[in-house]
């Protein structure tokens, strides 16, 4: 496995900042934890597709995803390995998956499988293995609440749902793939609804998380005020 870094130099005791960043899809992310990421030169981890990897997989091997405990044994098992710096791209069992994992398709099977018990529990410890030094930017939905608790900073960005099925119509649009805005945001609407209301890890915002609505901001804004949260937390 290839998911994370020697962590040499960093002594006993010392807590490796975390920057947790949670939210509902379409509402920036991926976008904001990559940027991010390499402007802090941190580690990466993109929660959301270990998820929607496991259900690609689960799918290959033809496990019903309702199968938790297959599924379970399938996600301690799975050899995935993830880009360096902003090679976005995503490998299982040594072939690129990362377009098969971005369609929505996969997205609504990703939030089928992240809601039974066994799966999440199976999937912790991967997680938790990413926190290496210098430091983390934990793309997800439950980064703040279940996985970091102990995140030096947690944000939680959302957006409207039109605004979000909107972003995502452009952003199908612009890879030559064609879609409709209605169908997106019955998808969005539904997805939020299972992710909300699931039995284990719903997606909120942590008590201590802060809120940013990014319906009306740009990616540079929503960008600077995240840097500016971690910079204010770890000078002090």
């Amino acid at each position: 496995m290839t998911e994370t870094s020697d962590i040499s130099g960093i002594g006993p005791g010392i807590t490796i900042p975390v920057l947790a960043m949670d939210g509902p899809g379409g509402a920036g992310k991926g976008t904001i934890s990559r940027l991010a990421a390499q402007r802090l030169a941190w580690h990466y981890l993109d929660s959301g597709a270990l998820y929607r990897i496991l259900a690609l997989a689960g799918s290959l091997h033809h496990i019903d995803l309702n199968d938790e405990t297959e599924l379970a044994r399938l996600a301690g098992s799975l050899d995935i390995r993830f880009g360096i710096g902003g090679d976005e791209s995503v490998w299982l069992d040594n072939k690129d998956v990362s377009d098969l994992i971005r369609t929505e398709q996969a997205g609504a099977a990703a939030s089928t499988v992240a809601a039974l018990p066994m799966v999440r529990t199976a999937l912790l410890q991967r997680q938790k293995a990413f926190r290496q030094a210098p430091g983390l930017v934990a793309d997800g939905r439950d980064m703040g609440t279940v996985v970091f608790p102990d995140a030096t900073v947690k944000v939680f960005l959302t957006a409207s749902v039109e605004e979000r099925a909107h972003r995502r119509y452009k952003q199908l649009i612009a890879k030559g793939i064609d879609g409709k805005l209605c169908d997106l945001l019955a998808d969005i609407q539904a997805r939020d609804d299972r992710d909300s209301n699931r039995a284990v890890a719903p997606l909120r915002p942590a008590v201590d998380a802060v809120v940013i609505d990014t319906s009306q901001m740009g990616i540079d804004e929503v960008l600077q005020t995240v840097l500016k949260l971690i910079s204010l937390r770890t000078s002090q």
